[in-house]
């Protein structure tokens, strides 16, 4: 009777111990669940920033401030060719009041204009008039020619040269040969201009 008794004890404190692990066991096993269900939806939040980066359109590259990425060519200059600028300004002033080439020489003639006036009130120009030129017919008669930057068609036969008319801040190029030797009268033509704005154009 007694044995029974000790085997019995024994049964019953073999199941109540295998009882205790198993409801612990279940405890850990949603403990580990809800930590897992935590870090789901941090990392369902890192896809869509980490989808936006890779989406996002690469920006284009600006033109520099300085506006060179959008800078047009100049007249190309010949090689050899003798440079001449003459600047002119609000003043009605040309800088030179004489210039010197070699006969035939291949001639890169730059006006500035450094005032700021439009070309309607204190436009210039840079006329070089053909040997046996009358200077004043040719004035008179580019009085009337605005329409033509007071270069006028009629008188074409005795200009060399003749840059366009430009306005404060502006510049314009020509290129030409220079004529046979001999000494020539460059003006500018704008109405009221020659009187001052004149100087000699010396080939030799």
């Amino acid at each position: 009777m007694r044995l029974s008794l000790l085997t019995f004890s024994l049964i019953s404190l073999t199941a109540c111990s295998g009882g205790g692990d198993s409801s612990k066991a279940p405890s850990s096993t949603k403990a580990e669940k809800s930590a897992t269900k935590a870090a789901e939806p941090k990392k369902a939040a890192a896809a869509p920033v980490a989808q936006k980066a890779a989406e996002a359109p690469k920006e284009e590259a600006k033109p520099a401030a300085d506006g060179t990425a959008a800078a047009k060519p100049g007249i190309a200059i010949p090689e050899g060719a003798t440079v001449v600028t003459v600047n002119s300004s609000d003043s009605m002033q040309y800088d030179v009041k004489e210039i010197r080439v070699k006969a035939g020489a291949k001639v890169a003639l730059t006006l500035n204009h450094t005032g700021k006036l439009p070309k309607s009130a204190m436009g210039h120009n840079l006329v070089i008039l053909a040997a046996g030129a009358d200077v004043m017919t040719f004035v008179t008669a580019a009085t009337s020619a605005a329409a033509e930057d007071y270069v006028p068609k009629s008188q074409a036969e005795s200009v060399i040269v003749a840059t366009k008319l430009i306005g404060g801040g502006e510049s314009d190029t020509v290129i030409f040969d220079a004529p046979a030797a001999g000494t020539y009268e460059y003006l500018c033509s704008f109405p009221g201009h020659y009187a001052i704005m004149k100087g000699k154009f010396i080939v030799e």
